[in-house]
């Protein structure tokens, strides 16, 4: 029995090997320009509007494209949509690398983030069909989500060390190679898998959601520069407008992109609903934070890429060690959220006054909260869609995170740009641990209500060593 199992074993440790190096690609890139913003807007002569489009366009292409990804891996195989992803990724990398204008470096990032979308989407698609639900899949969920974390602590670090030596373009053609890397891995190692009811492409599904996600997310990107700017409103108009239509279509539709009936599931809103909010309290928050330091107090690049890898080393280290935590996923991930609210109280007036220390624990504390939150939400991911649409329920979760994180973003920069450093950093800092912490209380309010029912995946326990 040993001669088979064996080998199985190791085949799925391939596999979860190279589809976990997606996420980690995907979040690297992500947050590559967290600190050199400045110096890239300086280089490439940006205007007004152009740092929050270098800031905000990958974002875009993220949000717009999950879950039109999702579908495609589902239905036309996971592997192919992943490597094709990658090798796109590697080629707007490139370009992104030699941008000669902010125009230029802004329609690549944008690229890349229609590339990352297919990345997420297929690589948790893959997770999901090669481990079997139970413990075996809460482990792999929780490596996969550690990608995560370690992702957002080599992006920094990596931009601000290589614009220190070299420049700021070198990372993006360390990407590309990257990038190439994972395709030529990805193509020779993992078998293709796809739902065995292949179904119709949903044009109208697709186009409505795209575009009206596209639409927010460019609302709020626009309006990070000026909210009474008639572009923002219009835009806000638009994406209603879409979106209602995308729901009324999706209704009638025999294969719809989005099954609607999923949001009559428990763990399939908890998924959602927690990664919008994810999205709109962390990521957003630590998105502009490095900003803030930059502003304020004069911090380097790699001074603040440095500071923030705290998060980002206990982020990856909390998801990797979930095993130990003996709770269900819900409650997992209730507990991110109360730490991850906590430690960021800690940054309450770091606007005003660099207390290193007491930055260091919070950013520590927050860290170790998201590390619990990233695995968490991972497996409620795949656990709450048929087996047949892992991908397409990647695709869901992932479009409320970074719409979400688009949200907090501009929601920061417009209360930091609108009160100043000091004030607005509080200001902004408040609403985020406020946010955090009544979310962390309805998930850990659901997971009671489900553990006093007939259980289910939201309540499953994580394994032991």
């Amino acid at each position: 029995m040993s001669s088979l199992t064996e080998p199985t074993r190791l085949v799925r440790r391939g596999t979860l090997a190279v589809a976990s190096a997606a996420p980690l690609l995907v979040l690297a890139n992500f947050t590559l320009p967290m600190v050199t913003l400045p110096e890239m807007a300086r280089d490439l002569r940006a205007g007004p509007t152009g740092p929050v489009w270098m800031l905000g366009s990958i974002a875009l292409g993220l949000s717009s494209l999950l879950l039109v990804s999702g579908g495609l891996a589902d239905d036309h195989g996971r592997r192919r949509v992943l490597v094709a992803g990658s090798l796109v990724l590697a080629a707007a990398s490139a370009v992104a690398a030699a941008a000669p204008s902010t125009a230029v470096f802004v329609g690549a990032r944008l690229v890349q983030g229609g590339a990352s979308a297919a990345m997420l989407a297929a690589s948790l698609g893959i997770v999901g069909h090669a481990c079997p639900a139970g413990p075996e899949r809460v482990r792999a969920t929780a490596r996969y989500g550690a990608m995560m974390g370690l992702g957002t602590l080599l992006g920094p670090l990596l931009s601000g060390a290589l614009a220190a030596l070299t420049g700021w373009r070198t990372v993006y053609a360390l990407m590309a190679a990257s990038a190439t890397a994972l395709a030529v891995a990805a193509a020779r190692m993992l078998e293709e898998s796809r739902s065995p009811a292949r179904r119709r492409f949903d044009v109208p599904g697709v186009v409505l959601l795209s575009l009206g996600v596209a639409a927010l997310v460019a609302g709020v990107t626009e309006g990070r520069a000026g909210w009474t700017r008639p572009v923002v409103p219009a835009a806000f108009v638009l994406a209603a407008v879409l979106l209602a239509a995308f729901v009324a279509v999706e209704r009638r539709r025999a294969e719809p992109l989005l099954d609607l009936a999923l949001f009559r599931r428990s763990s399939f809103l908890l998924a959602t609903g927690s990664a919008l909010v994810v999205g709109a309290a962390i990521v957003g928050l630590l998105n502009y934070l490095p900003t803030v330091l930059q502003i304020a107090h004069g911090m380097t690049a790699l001074d603040t890429a440095l500071l923030c890898s705290v998060w980002s080393g206990l982020s990856f280290a909390g998801s990797l060690l979930t095993r130990h935590v003996r709770l269900g996923s819900a409650a997992r991930l209730a507990l991110g959220l109360a730490l991850t609210a906590a430690g960021f109280a800690a940054l309450l007036g770091v606007g005003a006054a660099l207390s290193l220390p007491l930055v260091v624990a919070g950013l520590a504390v927050s860290g170790a909260g998201s590390g619990l939150i990233n695995s968490a939400i991972t497996h409620l991911a795949v656990e709450s869609v048929p087996a047949h649409r892992v991908s397409m329920g990647s695709g869901a979760n992932n479009t409320a995170r970074y719409v979400g994180s688009s949200l907090g973003a501009a929601g920061v920069a417009a209360v930091v740009g609108a009160l100043g450093p000091a004030r607005g950093a509080d200001v902004a800092i408040a609403a985020c641990v406020a946010l955090t912490a009544v979310t962390a209380l309805a998930v850990w309010s659901a997971a009671r209500s489900s553990s006093r029912s007939a259980g289910g995946p939201i309540t499953s326990v994580a394994p032991g060593p």
